[in-house]
């Protein structure tokens, strides 16, 4: 089945590959400031997965996320104001600056939550699945994973869970060759594919071409389409890489676990330019109409480190508020 796509929509996912990558360098320009109080996980160059894959979504949807989720939380509808607020540790943080950049949350959009913890969001995920099954709705559970969380044994357990339940869960594995420092070949058996693993477990899966905006809309809206169908879980694997380190502002093509060629052939394939270039090219948008975008987009990052920069910090009462569930109308 060809997807379909209008103008209008290819524009907005350019928008939304550009607004990520503009939010992602900023945070790596300025990163040395030494005003961001937290570890940050950058996703410069897999852009076009997120962007991609909640554009198929709804509001009331949910997503999870991993430790690299600036993307995601941005691509479902978070509040990119809070978001930086909540990596400067400020209270107006969507964590309340308790979290940092790798616990963001946002429910109003059904961003349920990202955490640091290798694979932790799998299973929440899943049973965000399983509440709507119960509840009998048309909802979609997404799960943002890397290829380093297959490794994990509850990866196995919630795909088995999902597919006996027929849960509506969406899992997205975006595959950026990469645990920490340890390429895919040191951690996995040669020639085992991800997706098809998963397809042995029960779920049907496919691969694409994470750097292909247009690539990962098209199967995920068929995913979606299938999982709200009641069709059950789907397993998304998307071919991506990340440009930066594996935690920091900085490259590290230098220390030797990847090579700079590596990177320069990946960056050939930049899921912004590739993109923006075959738009223009379509003529679908101007010049004039690209500079917009980027002005628009530069000037609402910049009044959001502005924000997040002039917000107060959490009182220092607030130190231990929300390490328990509180007891209504008792207080820690």
């Amino acid at each position: 089945m060809t997807l379909l796509i209008n103008n209008i929509e290819r524009v907005r996912l350019l928008h939304g590959v550009k607004r990520i990558r503009c939010v992602e360098e900023t945070i790596a320009a300025r990163y040395s400031e030494g005003k961001m109080r937290c570890p940050t996980h950058l996703c410069t160059g897999q852009e076009a997965v997120a962007v991609g894959v909640c554009a198929t979504l709804r509001n009331t949807d949910f997503a999870v996320s991993t430790h690299r989720s600036h993307g995601h939380y941005l691509a479902k509808g978070g509040d990119l104001s809070r978001m930086l607020a909540e990596i400067y540790g400020k209270s107006t943080g969507c964590s309340s600056g308790h979290g940092g950049s790798m616990h963001l949350i946002d429910e109003s959009v059904g961003f349920m939550g990202s955490t640091s913890i290798v694979g932790g969001t799998i299973p929440v995920g899943t049973g965000l699945g399983l509440s709507v099954s119960l509840k009998g709705t048309d909802q979609v559970s997404c799960v943002f994973l890397g290829d380093g969380s297959t490794e994990e044994g509850v990866f196995y357990e919630s795909l088995n869970f999902a597919v006996i339940k027929q849960l509506p869960v969406l899992y997205i594995c975006e595959n950026n060759l990469y645990s920490v420092y340890s390429p895919i070949q040191v951690r996995q058996p040669a020639n085992r594919k991800i997706y098809e693993l998963a397809r042995s477990l029960g779920v049907p899966s496919e691969t694409g071409d994470g750097n292909d905006v247009l690539d990962v809309y098209a199967k995920t809206s068929r995913a979606v389409a299938s999982i709200r169908s009641g069709g059950g879980p789907v397993l998304l694997e998307f071919s991506t890489y990340r440009w930066r380190e594996h935690c920091g502002p900085n490259f590290d093509n230098d220390i030797g676990y990847r090579s700079e060629q590596e990177y320069l052939d990946w960056k050939q394939k930049d899921p912004v330019e590739v993109f923006e270039a075959k738009l223009c090219g379509d003529e679908v948008l101007s010049k004039e109409a690209l500079s917009e975008m980027e002005r628009s987009i530069v000037a609402e990052v910049n009044d959001a480190f502005a924000f997040a920069e002039n917000s107060p910090f959490p009182s220092p009462d607030q130190l231990g508020k929300y390490l328990y569930k509180e007891d209504e109308g008792a207080s820690l």
